[in-house]
């Protein structure tokens, strides 16, 4: 075996951190890209339409919302249960229709089947908006639905109605919905104007009732949504980025002075490290279905590229120092990276905005310092791709976290759907704990969840391909979304 002097030990583990493993290999990013939108048939509720791939799913809560006089069909699961958790799933949404407005030109015939994943979150947005005053945030209990382990097919647990109203508000979700909302109307907005007129016209009306009456859904709705997808970092977060995808919508000034006027309130923010101990002023770093501080910056720099050249400016100081948080060869470095180099944070949201950012180094010809480290346009796309490539193979165990594509990936995901037998293959009901002794095999799950990303490594790059180990195993709609523009974007930049 080979033997390393210490300091050379660690510098080759730097420039595997920097570059990447498997330096040499070469994916097939549109497979990938096809695979990554294919998930989210997977994850749908209500009635399928013929067009559905994948076929072992079938029509599942067909009566979400009915109690209360309600159509609340449809919509998306966001992980391995049975719950349609409304804050991540329009994040999800957000992120997916940014990935068409980014980068769908570089999609090919992809991007009509990306633009069917986002109609069917906005078609179910739609239903839970559509009664003025009020706002439906969450479809079942998710204590009854965790009790069980079963098809969604044969769901049984109490599918609760959670809405927001000037009464309980849930400035978060609802301005949430109302960014999924704009960006969506982005995107359909070449292929059919009527119905982005339709999306943005609500957008703005519940961007308008998130505001008015402000307050977390935390407070109203606690007990059913931590801590689950309980919220951090406050609402206010949400408003501007909202706002932003509006003005980008609208084009009209009020909303850009909303996020201009409102947006230096989220340096007061304590943010939660991996510890849960509050941190001021970190808030610029943070990105996901919870803090989408770090996305506004980015965003609105995005936006603004042609007028903001100066990292003089609060913005781009904010979206600069962003990058230099995730950059591993930086001195202000705050994100973990495992000794293969998989970031652990919120990998390909963190990821999507690395590439968004240097598309506005490139317009404005400028690079970013951190430090005595000078980071290019292109070590911002070499980063960002070393992280979609660690995903599809490139990382210690030489596996892909993608369910189905390569030839070694996760078989045994924490997902009821994939893990029990299809309703073609054991047409009988699979009652409540029924299912247990199929999260308990040892055998792979009989249906492919296929294009499922896995949450994904632990810190020293292992994988135990465990249903019970579901912080590793258990995919979901938010990390799949950004993922989608960045395989887009790779697909055409090999």
């Amino acid at each position: 075996m080979l033997s390393f002097p210490p300091f050379l030990r660690r510098f080759l583990i730097l420039m595997v951190m920097i570059t990447g493993l498997g330096l040499g290999n070469c994916y097939d990013y549109n497979d990938a890209l096809g695979k990554s939108i294919l998930f989210f048939e997977g994850q749908r509720s209500g009635k399928l339409p013929s067009s559905q791939r994948l076929r072992w799913r079938k029509d599942s809560a067909l009566r979400d919302g009915f109690q209360i006089g309600v159509d609340l069909v449809g919509g998306y699961y966001d992980a391995g249960d049975n719950v349609k958790f409304n804050f991540p799933m329009a994040f999800s949404t957000t992120m997916l229709s940014w990935s068409v407005v980014e980068f769908g030109k570089y999609m090919g015939q992809e991007q009509l089947n990306a633009l069917d994943a986002i109609k069917w979150a906005t078609d179910y947005f739609l239903k839970c908006t559509s009664i003025p005053g009020f706002v439906y945030v969450q479809v079942g209990d998710p204590y009854s639905d965790h009790n069980c382990w079963e098809r969604p097919e044969d769901m049984d647990t109490l599918r609760t109605t959670f809405a927001a109203s000037k009464h309980f508000p849930a400035s978060e979700v609802s301005a949430e919905i109302a960014a999924a909302l704009a960006s969506a109307a982005l995107a359909f907005r070449p292929m059919n104007r009527a119905y982005s007129a339709r999306l943005l016209k609500r957008a703005r009306m519940i961007f308008e009732f998130a505001d008015a009456f402000r307050g977390s859904y935390n407070e109203a709705l606690g007990p059913w949504v931590c801590p689950f997808y309980c919220d951090y970092s406050g609402y206010e977060d949400e408003l501007i980025w909202a706002a932003a995808w509006l003005y980008k919508a609208t084009k009209k000034p009020s909303y850009m002075d909303y996020v201009l006027n409102n947006i230096t309130n989220l340096e007061k923010i304590l943010v939660k490290d991996n510890n849960g101990i509050s941190n001021p002023g970190r808030s610029f770093a943070e990105f996901g279905w919870d803090n989408k501080n770090a996305g506004i910056n980015v965003l609105v720099s995005r936006m603004l590229n042609s007028s903001i050249s100066s990292s003089s400016n609060p913005i781009v100081r904010d979206a600069e120092r962003f990058v230099c948080s995730v950059l591993p060869e930086s001195p202000t470095v705050s994100v973990s990276y495992s000794p293969g180099g998989s970031n652990m944070q919120h990998t390909t949201a963190m990821s999507f905005l690395l590439l968004a950012y240097s598309r506005v180094l490139n317009q404005v010809k400028r690079d970013i310092h951190c430090g005595n480290v000078v980071a290019t346009s292109a070590r911002l796309v070499k980063l960002a791709k070393t992280q979609v490539d660690y995903i599809l193979g490139s990382n210690p165990l030489n596996m892909s976290y993608m369910v189905g594509y390569g030839k070694k990936f996760p078989q045994k995901i924490h997902h009821r759907g994939s893990s029990l037998p299809s309703v073609d293959a054991h047409q009988d009901r699979i009652d409540c704990k029924d299912g247990s002794s199929y999260f308990g095999s040892g055998t792979p799950n009989p249906n492919l969840l296929v294009g499922a990303v896995v949450g994904g490594p632990d810190v020293k790059d292992g994988y135990s391909d465990s249903r019970a180990d579901f912080v590793h195993s258990e995919p979901t709609t938010y990390i799949n979304a950004p993922l989608v523009g960045l395989l887009a974007y790779f697909r055409s930049h090999p």
